[in-house]
């Protein structure tokens, strides 16, 4: 597994852009050549709170999408809820502000190799992957629609990019405050047979995965789901993101989301078992 984070460097960047969208923060940073080793799915960590902080351990960022072309040169894009202390401080970094990061890490979406009717799903800023996602999919000449859920409207990210990047774009909010009531999953069983799915790319909430797992379990359908388990040294060290997943024998294994993922096959992730030590009694 060693490989999956061959590509990775250790560099100090420069924030170019630090603008709010909504309930986020939309970062860019000038990364330079990093972005030749990126792909959609992978993610970066970032060393928090300056030289002073108490902060040790880095905090994993989804990378959005990147650009070798901008008029920065190579530039990464990220998507920032300022919730915990260190999205908080990322989010308060000036433009010209430099920050230590380690990129790209994990594994990636599987990119298919001829046209096929893909359905992205995104869960609030879980969504902010799937832009650059969409991007390559498209210029893979393949189908693409979106699904964004969130549980009030201001936490949908960038409806209207949603809606220029995709075929079609459906919402969903749980109090009815955008698009339709209710959940993303209420009618996938009928999308993916209406829209003939081939493959379910989706990130967000792990509740929400699960669901659109045990969905996709009863079809044909292929589901590659990056993970939000949470992170903390982004490397495979620290063992605090370790996910429960199925066997070949039935048997389970507990692997690391950091490594092993993000980006995993849905249908292996034991579900009901995120959060509890296999073999463990209550």
């Amino acid at each position: 597994m060693s490989s999956i984070n061959r590509s990775a460097v250790q560099v100090v960047v420069t924030i170019v852009s630090n603008k709010r969208v909504g309930a986020y923060h939309q970062i860019l940073l000038n990364v330079g050549d990093i972005v030749k080793n990126c792909r959609p799915g992978n993610f970066v960590a970032i060393a928090v709170g300056g030289d002073s902080s108490r902060m040790i351990l880095r905090r994993a960022f989804a990378i959005s999408r990147v650009s070798d072309s901008s008029q920065y040169g190579g530039t990464m894009e990220l998507i920032v809820a300022p919730h915990g202390s260190g999205s908080k401080w990322l989010c308060s970094q000036p433009e010209g502000s430099e920050i230590d990061i380690v990129a790209p890490l994990g594994t990636a979406f599987g990119i298919p190799a001829h046209p096929i009717n893909a359905l992205l799903i995104g869960g609030g800023y879980g969504s902010a992957p799937l832009f650059g996602l969409a991007d390559v999919l498209k210029a893979r000449n393949c189908k693409v629609d979106m699904l964004l859920g969130a549980s009030i409207g201001s936490k949908i990210y960038a409806p209207m990019e949603g809606k220029r990047s995709v075929n079609s774009l459906k919402i969903f909010t749980e109090d009815g405050s955008m698009g339709e009531k209710g959940r993303v999953t209420q009618t996938l069983p009928e999308i993916i047979r209406d829209r003939n799915i081939d493959v379910i790319y989706s990130c967000g909430p792990m509740a929400m995965l699960a669901a659109i797992t045990e969905i996709s379990s009863k079809t044909d359908v292929i589901h590659q789901c990056a993970v939000e388990e949470s992170m903390a040294c982004g490397i495979g060290i620290c063992m605090t993101c370790v996910l429960p997943v199925k066997n070949m024998d039935g048997s389970t294994s507990m692997v690391r989301s950091c490594i092993d993922g993000p980006v995993m096959d849905g249908s292996v992730v034991q579900w009901d078992m995120v959060g509890h030590v296999p073999g463990a009694s209550a």
